[in-house]
């Protein structure tokens, strides 16, 4: 790790950013515009003709989840190490549960393969009835769903440390910790909104992400863009050198 950390706090913030952009591009385009154009509302025959005839497509978008978790380890390094100078402890805690959140997706790129499994050959599609076939797509993809929401609800606290730390730093603008904090707050309340009242969560989506993605989205581009303020870095960070930053 002393190697990796060479450079100054700018030089990691713009790949932090860099990263962020990375998983918010492939975030958007594997959910909006691979499964958003396969998974058919209330139909899960459409859905699963569509997965058939696109099933390139449907892996690409398994694929692209998975480069974007790989993606989310060096960035919540990154952030750990960032955020380290307001409070050890909570960066560290942060850190602990964005790992947990990309463990919890990991996992549930499974479903996500179930549903190929039962579409697809090796004798699996064949075993059952096209009605079944048909209920188990939908019972994979839900569980996709509830999986997906469940990751984010240790994504939406990591948020919530983040934006608290970001708020308390000197080197970064507070409005950029509020709308973080935001974006974690609109996690939670989405995720336990699905477990907790279905339908309600329904009625929310996707509105009730707005903010998530604002929130999201300015911490990258503040990232890549503007970076740390470096000289209030160097005022609150006395002990810097022994995490590696010149």
């Amino acid at each position: 790790m002393a190697i990796l950390l060479t450079r100054s706090p700018q030089t990691y913030a713009r790949l932090a950013g860099a990263l962020y952009l990375v998983i918010i591009i492939l975030g958007l385009v594997d959910e909006t515009f691979i499964r958003g154009s396969l998974i058919v509302p209330g139909d899960t025959a459409a859905t699963a003709n569509k997965i058939i005839a696109w099933e390139s497509l449907f892996r690409w978008g398994i694929v692209g989840d998975l480069i974007m978790h790989i993606c989310d380890v060096p960035l919540t390094l990154i952030l750990y190490l960032l955020l380290r100078p307001v409070s050890k402890d909570l960066s560290l805690l942060a850190a602990i549960f964005s790992l947990l959140q990309t463990a919890v997706l990991i996992a549930n790129k499974l479903n996500l393969v179930m549903t190929l499994l039962v579409l697809g050959g090796l004798g699996y599609r064949s075993a059952f009835d096209q009605q079944q076939v048909q209920t188990l797509v939908a019972l994979s993809l839900r569980l996709h769903e509830y999986g997906f929401g469940i990751g984010l609800i240790f994504f939406g606290v990591s948020c919530l440390i983040v934006g608290y730390l970001t708020y308390k730093s000197n080197y970064f603008p507070k409005a950029l910790g509020v709308l973080h904090a935001i974006a974690g707050l609109s996690y939670l309340v989405n995720s336990f909104a699905l477990l907790l009242a279905p339908a309600l969560a329904d009625k929310m989506f996707p509105a009730i992400l707005v903010p998530a993605f604002v929130g999201e989205l300015a911490m990258c581009l503040w990232l890549l863009i503007k970076g740390v303020d470096v000289l209030n870095w160097d005022k609150q960070n006395t002990p810097v050198s022994a995490v590696g930053f010149d």
